[in-house]
């Protein structure tokens, strides 16, 4: 990649962000571990800047360095990252069916979620189609506080106490609403009421006017991979609807797209 085309972006991009994905390419064209002179000369900048690049990339588990030869090479941290997103992708594609099927029988937004970190990433939606639609912040590909979501309790309650508190070790849960968990030792508590139920609600936590109901989506080992959901405003979303038939109906189509992937229930 010649140098001009690495700087003429600037304004729109960050030149060491776009220095660093070029060495990565490069790489990953090469196919082959590479010498810092050789990347250097590829990419069209000095070796001091390719080699600050490296050592950042080393660090972070993006770039690995043969202790023998010395070469560069791409890290198992992408390898793994890649396997997510394609992941991610199948979950897609297998999950819109059911995600429709919420919408048909509730008529109400349905979402499908997976963890990355303290997150919850919302990787498929299908919207109400209601006259009134709750325009809440999960839009596919959005991000969201775990802790303070429907489907990121679901999510989070198939993790341990021990990763839990290193989770979220020195990390302030942050308030959105006064029905936000904010203390992990509350949070905790309440993972463990979604353990034992089965399924996770959120009434407010996160947008105050929104509720949601969210369920496991668990693979062929019976590791939970995904949360199902469905949101929609508190006037709709009422407790009766929410606890004699809401519930019932997420918990449903969960067990089915799980059993899709794989699962086999038990109980």
């Amino acid at each position: 990649m010649a140098k001009e085309k690495i700087n003429g972006e600037e304004g729109k991009t960050v030149q060491a962000v776009e220095r660093a994905l070029a060495i990565m390419d490069a790489l990953a064209e090469a196919g082959t571990p590479m010498a810092i002179t050789d990347l250097a000369d590829k990419v069209q900048l000095n070796i001091s800047t390719v080699h600050r690049l490296l050592s950042t990339l080393i660090v972070r588990g993006y770039i690995e360095q043969e202790p023998e030869t010395s070469r560069y090479k791409l890290g198992l941290k992408l390898f793994a990252m890649g396997k997510t997103a394609l992941y991610a992708q199948d979950l897609q594609t297998i999950g819109r069916p059911f995600l429709e099927e919420l919408v048909r029988r509730c008529n109400e937004t349905a979402n499908l979620a997976i963890l990355d970190g303290r997150d919850v990433v919302y990787i498929d939606q299908v919207e109400s189609n209601n006259i009134v639609i709750v325009r809440m912040f999960a839009r596919v590909g959005s991000r969201g506080p775990a802790h303070a979501t429907g489907s990121g309790k679901m999510l989070l309650s198939s993790l341990t106490d021990d990763e839990l508190d290193k989770l979220f070790d020195g990390v302030i849960l942050e308030r959105y609403t006064s029905e936000t968990i904010t203390d992990l030792a509350i949070l905790k508590k309440e993972l463990q009421r979604i353990r034992r139920q089965g399924y996770a609600i959120d009434l407010g936590e996160r947008d105050e006017d929104v509720r949601c109901v969210a369920a496991p989506i668990r693979n062929h080992e019976g590791k939970i991979v995904a949360a199902i959901s469905v949101s929609g405003p508190h006037t709709r979303i009422t407790n009766y609807y929410l606890n004699n038939e809401l519930v019932d109906i997420v918990l449903g189509v969960a067990r089915e797209m799980s059993k899709r992937l794989g699962y086999q229930d038990k109980g």
